[in-house]
């Protein structure tokens, strides 16, 4: 039971990781797009529909990193350096359209508001596309040499990262879209109808480009996906994939208002199931796997019961919020008002 602790830690990650990219997804989404917006009340509305929730989401992102620094030190210790400037950047984002969020509501108007819609939009685009860049270096693989990193602090800046930069900023906005799908009614739904199938196209393409990218100059993990016997079963994930996108299409055809959001919820679950599954069993790759990098057994089981308790606690907060915050964000009503 000892030994799969590891194991048990990795798949807390990995939730966590799921959380906080779909809880936070959205409002980082609805910052991508707020300065297209057809006009200020529509993004009264927008910022209205995640303002009892957004600070909320990034509970997920703080759960996350406890569990590395107390489950895998040596993989925290190893990948930190190999990133300090893409977080530090991260962070910078995310608290900018921190600010910016209340000091919005409570600009005159004129050019000191219309600066606030900036920062908020400038803020969420850094946090994502830092976040993509950080995950693209994740998948590039972390330079290991004796447990060691021995990269240098820009080698985070390649062509494979800026794609999933980009890529994650396509996928956020195409959450956003669909959230305002959901959350809103009039010119404000009409104008997340229209984004959400420009944001699909764009984050199937970068999420192919980087399905080719990867294995193409990693062997092992097209050994993975392509050797007998897994190909016979791994076809599934990107199977479903298409169809979740097929879904998104033609739920906005028919007018769904929930669908959308949700299938674009299950088309970036199953993205991060990929990358799962192109990844296992490495904490940091391809050097250390979670048994390798993994704290002491005794370390591993009191952090253990830290995470079964907390973990409730957090999906009963969220839940909570979103029941209480349930339905429509009408106009002229909530933060700021």
């Amino acid at each position: 039971m000892i030994a799969d602790l590891p194991f048990w830690f990795g798949i807390a990650m990995a939730f966590g990781v799921a959380m906080y990219v779909i809880a936070d997804g959205f409002d980082l989404g609805i910052g991508l797009l707020f300065l297209l917006a057809p006009s200020e009340g529509d993004r009264d509305v927008m910022m209205n529909s995640i303002a009892p929730i957004w600070d909320g989401n990034e509970t997920w992102l703080v759960f996350g990193g406890t569990v590395l620094i107390g489950a895998f030190p040596l993989a925290y210790a190893t990948i930190l350096p190999a990133l300090y400037l893409p977080l530090v950047l991260m962070l910078f984002g995310l608290i900018f359209r921190g600010v910016a969020f209340e000091f919005r509501f409570r600009a005159a108007g004129g050019a000191a508001r219309r600066a606030w819609d900036w920062a908020f939009s400038f803020g969420s685009a850094l946090a994502a596309f830092t976040q993509g860049m950080a995950l693209g270096a994740y998948i590039d693989g972390i330079p290991v040499k004796g447990g060691v990193f021995v990269g240098n602090t820009y080698g985070f800046l390649t062509g494979f990262t800026i794609a999933t930069g980009l890529g994650l900023l396509a996928g956020y906005a195409l959450l956003g879209a669909s959230w305002l799908v959901l959350k809103t009614t009039g010119e404000t739904q009409a104008f997340g109808r229209r984004a959400t199938r420009p944001c699909l196209v764009l984050a199937l393409f970068f999420l192919l480009v980087i399905s080719i990218w990867t294995p193409l100059t990693h062997p092992q993990v097209a050994h993975r996906w392509f050797d007998v016997p897994n190909i016979y079963y791994l076809w599934i994930p990107p199977a479903l994939s298409v169809l979740a996108a097929y879904g998104i299409w033609r739920a906005l055809a028919r007018g769904r208002e929930a669908l959308p959001f949700l299938l674009s919820v299950a088309l970036f679950l199953l993205a991060l199931l990929g990358l799962g599954i192109s990844l296992w069993p490495y904490a940091v790759p391809y050097s250390l796997t979670l048994w390798q990098a993994a704290s002491s057994a005794s370390t591993l089981g009191f952090l253990g019961v830290g995470t079964i308790v907390i973990i409730p606690i957090i999906l009963a907060y969220l839940g909570y919020v979103h029941w209480v915050f349930r339905g429509k964000t009408a106009a002229g009503t909530g933060y700021g008002h």
